[in-house]
């Protein structure tokens, strides 16, 4: 699959370029809108084509793009990736909210294009592995605690600030502790969150929501924010034992990572070899692109996580309890 990189943003630049080159498939057009910038990462990455358009890249004789852009705009350049033919690999959250992603599902699916939410933690094999130990070792889930921040000081204009391109630390790093969650409990039947401002700037820059679930009685939390230290954690609770990790979301290609488990009274501690989900997401969305099958981040799971989302935003903004089949 020939690929064409829709700007030249750092997460390019520091994971998806390196991974795809690590696979079968290949980097042939890099894209931005300033032309020398675009000439300088191709040069950087050995790149054979580069435009100072993204308009320019969707003419190219690409295959797919993998898409970058500040989050306001996935869906306007994944929708015309698909006018243009093209399948699309892009960066979450796919799009601001819960009906933009349906829609935007509905229009690729319309054009016959394969589009996949850019989730590479779902390919970790500790991640895989860990929702299995969970879902077959331990009983009676009682609460989920999943944490994911880092400190964003010094740089007043960063785009996670910005609301008109929907920044935030929930859209940000949030939506990771989000999917981990319901990656252990499933959907929760009601969201409480809080949010702060503390930069004055429009986004959310600490946040906490607490999911509630009638069946089996369970909670869960969900932390995220730019104002305290570097943290990606999860811990679920068990009547018969309980599973912890760190480092759990973006641990990189070189790095080995555990969890530690107790069941039934005996802890385990599983270590896994150093594995770049980068590439393990790569292969599987141009699998799923080249097959014509669902990917493995589809339409449900992409559509449900911002689901959640959006009743984290109605609850912060309200100050009450959201049942989710009431969210907006």
């Amino acid at each position: 699959m020939r690929f064409g990189i829709l700007s030249t943003a750092d997460i390019g630049r520091r994971a998806v370029v390196p991974a795809i080159e690590k696979t079968d498939h290949e980097v042939v057009a890099v894209a931005s809108r300033d032309e020398e910038n675009a000439r300088q990462y191709a040069d950087d990455f050995e790149i054979p084509t580069s435009y100072g358009s993204y308009e320019a890249l969707l003419e190219a004789d690409i295959d797919a793009i993998y898409n970058p852009l500040p989050n306001a705009l996935h869906a306007e350049w994944t929708r015309r990736a698909a006018d243009a033919g093209l399948d699309v690999l892009c960066e979450k959250p796919l799009t601001v909210d819960a009906s933009a992603a349906t829609a935007l599902f509905d229009y690729c699916e319309d054009a016959g294009v394969t589009v996949m939410e850019a989730f590479m933690y779902h390919f970790h094999p500790r991640t895989e592995r860990a929702r299995e130990l969970v879902r077959e070792e331990l009983s009676t889930i009682r609460s989920v605690e999943s944490t994911f921040t880092f400190s964003l000081r010094g740089d007043p204009d960063d785009i996670r600030l910005s609301p008109s391109l929907a920044g935030g630390s929930l859209m940000d790093v949030g939506c990771y502790a989000v999917s981990a969650t319901r990656g252990f409990l499933g959907d929760p039947d009601r969201i409480h969150a809080h949010a702060l401002d503390t930069r004055d700037c429009g986004v959310d820059t600490d946040l906490v929501a607490q999911f509630e679930y009638d069946d089996p009685g369970a909670h869960a939390q969900i932390r995220c924010g730019f104002d305290t230290q570097h943290r990606q954690h999860y811990r679920v609770d068990a009547e018969n034992g309980w599973l912890e990790a760190e480092n759990v979301f973006n641990p990189g290609p070189d790095a080995a990572v555990s969890f530690t488990y107790s069941a039934d009274g005996e802890e385990t501690t599983e270590t896994f070899d150093p594995e770049d989900a980068y590439r393990l997401e790569v292969e599987a969305f141009a699998d799923a692109a080249e097959s014509g099958s669902e990917p493995p981040v589809g339409r449900t799971e992409t559509v449900a996580n911002m689901r959640a989302i959006d009743a984290i935003y109605e609850s912060a903004d309200r100050g009450v309890p959201v049942a989710l089949e009431d969210s907006r």
